[in-house]
This record gives structure tokens, C-alpha cells and sequence, in this order.
């Protein structure tokens, strides 16, 4: 479970999402370049996901029936192994990816860090400034650069199981990360007619109910580490079986929790604008809504700890 939920923290990562709204900005895209926008948003979806299908598919066959099966340490180990077991180019090719991955990796996670950091300092925060125009943003985005360069050449450091950890932690993280985001993509101060339609926000449910039913399982594992496949099973039929009655009770005759159509119809999209903040009025929350979104934040410590825990005890060897 800890690497199920791993590689969904690792392929829709919660800071992807305000690095992406960041970059939009970034490169100065209007509404008019939003088809464009998506193109491109597609066409890297469709990369990662075949590439990734592709990296688990031959690995899985390069270990098959030798001793590094199952054993994985992390990334170096990996292309070692296929050095090894396929051949000296194999290994390296492995490696020259991995190189391209981690330059990638490290460019996207810090600039989503310092433009989150910036963004809520109230600091000037764009690559299409110059660094002394922008300090506080380039000074983060520098330091922690520095910082994980140090940790990878600690000497001992588990980098395998640093990896895998903090991915799960962004897939638990993940759900409440979409929930805000879906909260904001049904606002229609915010957005006017780009709000959701009620198939997006259908789908987005569903994909927040997935990840908190993998979350809910993995609590269960650290909790009771004996617990078997049947009752891993039965937790996520229960899951599955509640998602499947809120959403046919959501779904009734006369009710509609989401738009149907986008609001102001009568508006351009392409010229669409959001009012700057301080003209936006609060939001206003329900009793249902403060409490889900209390429920949401005390998942959060829980699960965190547990996530925690369990790094801890596979570095004992627990």
C-alpha cells in the first residue's frame, strides 16, 4: 500500500498543482491560449504515463527470477541492477533518464515551493525578473536546492526510502490539496465562466474518494501491521460502496451540488479577468462545509503521523 499510494503521490503530486497555476502565470498566458495550455498539459500526461507504464513494465522483467526482485533501494540500485542483469548500455541509459528526471525534479519542486513561499509573503516572484529584483523568491528557490544536494551526499542517507516516503506523503497529502482546488474551481466570483460543469466536478470527487480510501488503508497497515489482504479488501469495498451511495444521493432528481453549465453564460471566456483579491468578498462556508473541512484537517495530522511512522519503522527494519 505504502508504494501504491507512492506512485500516485509521485505522478499527481499536490505541488504540481500550484506549480502549474504558477508557470500559467509565469509564461503569461491569457484565457485566449488556454486550448493551447491544455495541449500541452496533455501531451506531458500522456508522456509520463506511458514512460512510467514503460519503467515499472521493464524493470519488473529485468529482475524477474533474481535476487533484486523486491528489493529495491533506489534509483542508482536500480540502474546498477539492469547494468547487471541486461546489460552495461541498459544501466547507463537507466541513469542518463534518471539525470534528466532529477534536473526536472529538482527545477519543478523548488520553483513550486518558492512561488508558493513568495505568493504568500506578498513578494515579487517571476523567472522574468532579474535576481535582484526578486530576491526573497530566488533565495528560497537557491536554498533549497542547497539543502537537497546536501542531503543526497549525507553519507548513509536512505535516499530509497526518503523517496518513497515523501511520495507518500504527497499522495496523502493529494486529497485535501484537490479539495481546496475544486472548492476554488466551483467559484464563480473567482472564475465566472470557467467554473466546473458537473462532469469535471463528478470526476474530481472521485478521484479525491480514491486517494482517501488508499489513505484510509494505509492507516490501517501501520495500525495493525498483521491485518490481511481480506480485510485490506473489505475496507476498500466499504469505500467504494460508500462513494457509490453519497454520489447516487448527490446525483437524485432535484438536486444539483454542482453547475450544470458554466455561470455567466453571456460572458467572453477568452476575456474573462478574476477581480483583483481585495475585491473579492469572503467566502462563505456552511455548518456541512467547516465541518467536512475540519474532518479533512484532523485526516491530515493523522495521517501524516502515521506516514511518519511507517518511514520509521522500515528504517529499522520493522
Amino acid at each position: 500500500m505504502l508504494l501504491i499510494i507512492a506512485i500516485v503521490g509521485t505522478t499527481v503530486a499536490p505541488w504540481q498543482l500550484f506549480f502549474q497555476q504558477s508557470y500559467v502565470i509565469d509564461k503569461r498566458i491569457t484565457p485566449r491560449f488556454m486550448g493551447y495550455e491544455r495541449t500541452d498539459l496533455w501531451i506531458g500526461i500522456v508522456v509520463v504515463v506511458v514512460g512510467a507504464a514503460a519503467m515499472m513494465s521493464f524493470t519488473a522483467a529485468a529482475f524477474a527470477g533474481h535476487a533484486g526482485m523486491g528489493q529495491f533501494t533506489d534509483a542508482g540500485g536500480v540502474a546498477a541492477g539492469l547494468g547487471h542483469y541486461v546489460g552495461h548500455a541498459a544501466g547507463i541509459l537507466f541513469a542518463i533518464g534518471l539525470i534528466d528526471a532529477s534536473a526536472i525534479g529538482a527545477a519543478a519542486v523548488s520553483l513550486a515551493t518558492s512561488y508558493a513561499v513568495a505568493d504568500v509573503l506578498g513578494i515579487r516572484h517571476s523567472l522574468h525578473r532579474h535576481p535582484g529584483e526578486a530576491k526573497g523568491f530566488y533565495a528560497v528557490f537557491v536554498g533549497l536546492l542547497v539543502v537537497s544536494a546536501a542531503i543526497v551526499v549525507l553519507p548513509g542517507s536512505p535516499l530509497g526510502l526518503l523517496t518513497e516516503g515523501v511520495q507518500v506523503l504527497a499522495g496523502v497529502l493529494l486529497p485535501s490539496a484537490t479539495v481546496f482546488l475544486v472548492l476554488l474551481c466551483n467559484d464563480r466570483e473567482v472564475l465566472g465562466p470557467w467554473v466546473n460543469g458537473r462532469g469535471l466536478n463528478i470526476f474530481a470527487w472521485t478521484v479525491i474518494a480514491v486517494l482517501v480510501i488508499l489513505s484510509v488503508v494505509l492507516t490501517a497497515s501501520v495500525v495493525f501491521p498483521s491485518i490481511s489482504a481480506g480485510a485490506i479488501m473489505a475496507i476498500m469495498g466499504s469505500g467504494i460502496g460508500a462513494l457509490l451511495l453519497v454520489g447516487g444521493f448527490a446525483l437524485l432528481p432535484g438536486r444539483r451540488p454542482v453547475p450544470l453549465v458554466p455561470a455567466d453564460e453571456g460572458t467572453d471566456r477568452a476575456s474573462w479577468r478574476m477581480p483583483p483579491l481585495a475585491l473579492l468578498a469572503p467566502t462563505a462556508l456552511s455548518a456541512g462545509r467547516k465541518a467536512g473541512l475540519a474532518v479533512l484537517r484532523g485526516y491530515l495530522v493523522i495521517a501524516v503521523a502515521l506516514v511518519v511512522v511507517r518511514v520509521i519503522q522500515l528504517a529499522l527494519g520493522h
